[in-house]
C-alpha cells in the first residue's frame, strides 16, 4: 500500500507545522521520518493517520484520495511512544482487543482470535509472556506487545511516533534491529517518526529530513548521509566542519588550498561554505603540498576511533578530525604539537543560497 502526501500544509494557530509537504512512500518500505523537535514529522505521521486533518492538501493510499476518511476508514496500525497499553488487561488480552471490539460481522470467532494472537505474539518474540500484566514487562516487551497489537486488525500501513525513545540506549539499540528484520519479513508499508540520526539510518529504507514543517531531502540513508542536498542536512546528520571559502569558475579557495568543486564552474569569486565530515580529514606531521597548518587541542579515544579537535594557526575555526587507531599510533600526535590538514570529499555550497 502506497502513501502519498500532496502539498499538505498544517497550522496550530499561528504557528505553521507543516509547508506544502510533498512526499511519496512506495508500497512494503521502511521510511523515517527524521528532523529536530517543531519540524513537523509528527504532524505529518497524524496527517496520513487521519488523526490531523490539514488545511490544504490531499493523502492518497494506492492512487486513491484517503484526505476525507477518518482514522478508523484508513486501517493503520499505530504505535505510540509511550506503549498505551491497556493496564487491567494480560498481554494477550491487549493484542486481542483490536479483534474483539470489530462490528459483530466482521468479528473474527474466538479460534481465530486465539491463533492469531498467538501467532504474533511468537512473531515479536513475546509469546511466554501471554498472561502476564503490562506492569510485569520490561519497556523493551511492552513497546513489542504495542506493535503486535497494532498489527493484530492486520492494517494496510504502520505508522510509529518515536517507537523507542522511552527506552535505554541498549534496549534502543536491540529492538531496532529487530525492527528491520520484522518489517523484511512482513512487508507492511511502514512509517517512523524519530529525532535519532543513527536508528533513521541503520532502519529505514529511505529518509526524510525535515525542518521547519518542510522537507530538506529524502532518499536512501547513503544519499542523505554521504550527498547531503542542504547545508542543514550537513549540519544535522553526524559532525561535520566547515570552512569558509571562495569559489571561482569551478575551484574552491580554503586558506592555500584549492579543490575543485566543479558544479560550481559558472561562479565567479562568490563567498562559499565547504562542508567536510571528520572522517574525511586527512593530517600529517610535514607539510606536502597546500595544506592547512593546526594545533592539537584535544584527544579522545573511542573504539575503533580517535577523535581530535584542531585550532586553525591562520582562522579562529576549529577543525574536527577521525582517525583510525593505526593511524594515529603511526602519527604519535599529542595535545600543543602542530599538524599538517588536507580536507577531501568537500561540498561547496555558495553564501547567499
Amino acid at each position: 500500500m502506497s502513501i502519498e502526501a500532496r502539498n499538505i500544509t498544517k497550522t496550530f494557530g499561528d504557528f505553521k507545522a507543516l509547508d506544502g509537504v510533498t512526499l511519496e512512500v512506495p508500497t512494503g518500505e521502511l521510511v523515517a521520518l527524521l528532523g529536530p523537535s517543531g519540524s513537523g514529522k509528527t504532524t505529518l505521521l497524524r496527517v496520513i493517520a487521519g488523526l490531523e486533518f490539514p488545511e490544504s492538501g490531499e493523502i492518497f493510499f494506492h492512487g486513491e484520495n484517503a484526505t476525507d476518511r477518518s482514522a478508523r476508514e484508513r486501517r493503520i496500525g499505530f504505535v505510540f511512544q509511550h506503549y498505551a497499553l491497556f493496564r487491567h488487561m494480560t498481554v494477550f488480552e491487549n493484542v486481542a482487543f483490536g479483534l474483539r471490539v470489530r462490528p459483530r460481522q466482521l468479528r473474527p470467532d474466538e479460534r481465530t482470535i486465539r491463533k492469531k494472537v498467538g501467532n504474533l505474539l511468537k512473531l515479536v518474540q513475546v509469546d511466554f509472556l501471554a498472561d502476564h500484566l503490562p506492569s510485569q514487562l520490561s519497556g523493551g516487551q511492552r513497546q513489542r506487545i504495542a506493535l503486535a497489537r497494532a498489527l493484530a486488525v492486520e492494517p494496510q500501513i504502520l505508522l510509529l511516533d518515536e517507537p523507542f525513545g522511552a527506552l535505554d540506549a541498549r534496549v534502543r539499540q536491540e529492538l531496532r534491529r529487530w525492527l528491520r528484520r520484522l518489517h523484511d519479513e512482513i512487508h507492511v508499508t511502514s512509517v517512523f517518526v524519530t529525532h535519532d540520526q543513527e536508528e533513521a539510518l541503520e532502519v529505514a529504507d529511505r529518509v526524510v529530513v525535515m525542518n521547519e514543517g518542510r522537507i530538506e531531502q529524502f532518499g536512501t540513508p547513503d544519499q542523505v548521509y554521504n550527498h547531503p542536498a542542504t547545508p542543514f542536512v550537513y549540519h544535522f546528520l553526524g559532525n561535520v566542519n566547515l570552512f569558509h571559502s571562495r569559489v571561482h569558475a569551478g575551484r574552491v579557495h580554503i586558506g592555500e588550498i584549492e579543490i575543485e568543486a566543479p558544479e560550481h564552474l559558472g561562479t565567479h569569486d562568490a563567498p562559499a561554505l565547504a562542508y567536510v565530515r571528520p572522517h574525511d580529514i586527512e593530517l600529517d606531521r610535514v607539510r606536502d603540498g597546500a595544506m592547512i597548518e593546526a594545533v592539537v587541542r584535544d584527544v579522545r579515544a573511542v573504539g575503533s576511533l580517535v577523535r581530535l579537535e584542531l585550532d586553525r594557526v591562520d582562522g579562529d575555526e576549529i577543525i574536527e578530525a577521525e582517525l583510525t587507531r593505526e593511524r594515529y599510533i603511526e602519527l604519535d600526535l599529542r595535545a600543543g604539537e602542530h599538524v599538517f590538514v588536507k580536507p577531501r570529499n568537500l561540498r561547496v555550497f555558495l553564501k547567499e543560497a
